[in-house]
């Protein structure tokens, strides 16, 4: 199938690893001209000249910006004015009990995951309005429809990028903008990679060990029963910026495994 991005400008916040990176390279390899995000020159640097190299006469640029803060975002604006394809991605994520989540800890995630997506949404959607076309995806989680206990400020913030991407949607009716949000299950990415591999090295057991237990127990209602690979997760992102994807908006789209229970 061919998504019709030939030409078509996306930006990818926190795209130097994981599902910002795979989302990035499988737009590259679609024919869009891809802007690489990330907090340091370095790991931008680094990325850039990985899709480069995998996919030949690809068009890719990189921005060095720290989007979590307001700065960062209006850096990154300074820099890529413009852009048809909007791909809310970086976030963070940090287990922690409930009574341990400090004012400060809910703030840093308030304003990491969700007010990120909208300052960068804000202005472009301008310029996605006055030509007619464009798509922005906010990159959630399962976590926003299943709070998970064990990190209530990270699927709070989760929840709000749903809500902020349906709302968005709704002032552009009647447009070809789309606003969607992506919702993936646990995925191997490179956070989670490392998060699981600290806790196989904790308890003495192997990585395989550890995400069967996690599943068993964090997880029990997943279908797949694995961590999702990041090109699993991109694949979705990737279909919903196309221009078949021309009658979803306003959704929140599960690239969970199975994990939530819920029909709709």
């Amino acid at each position: 199938m061919d998504l019709g991005l030939h030409s078509k400008r996306a930006l990818v916040t926190g795209s130097t690893a994981g599902i910002g990176f795979a989302a990035a390279q499988t737009l590259a390899r679609e024919g869009a001209s891809v802007i690489i995000n990330g907090r340091t020159a370095a790991r931008v640097a680094a990325a850039v000249e990985r899709i480069r190299e995998a996919v030949p006469g690809s068009q890719v640029l990189g921005v060095a910006a720290d989007v979590s803060t307001a700065a960062g975002c209006r850096h990154l604006i300074d820099t890529a004015a413009d852009v048809d394809v909007l791909i809310n991605n970086m976030g963070i994520f940090e287990p922690k009990p409930f009574g341990e989540i400090s004012d400060e800890d809910w703030l840093r995630f308030f304003e990491a995951n969700v007010l990120s997506g909208v300052r960068l949404a804000r202005h472009y959607v301008q310029g996605m309005r006055a030509r007619n076309w464009g798509r922005i995806v906010f990159v959630s989680s399962e976590s926003g429809l299943q709070i998970p206990t064990e990190m209530i400020h990270y699927g709070v913030t989760k929840t709000a990028q749903i809500a902020v991407a349906r709302g968005l949607a709704e002032t552009l009716a009647g447009t070809h903008v789309t606003v969607n949000s992506v919702l993936p299950g646990p995925t191997a990415s490179e956070g989670v990679g490392r998060f699981v591999e600290e806790l196989a090295r904790s308890a003495g057991k192997d990585v395989a060990s550890v995400e069967r237990e996690f599943f068993a127990t964090a997880r029990p209602s997943s279908i797949l029963q694995r961590f999702a690979t990041v090109n699993e997760v991109a694949a979705l992102i990737a279909y919903t910026c196309s221009t078949q994807a021309s009658a979803t908006t306003g959704a929140a789209l599960r690239v969970d495994g199975g994990v939530v229970r819920a029909i709709a």
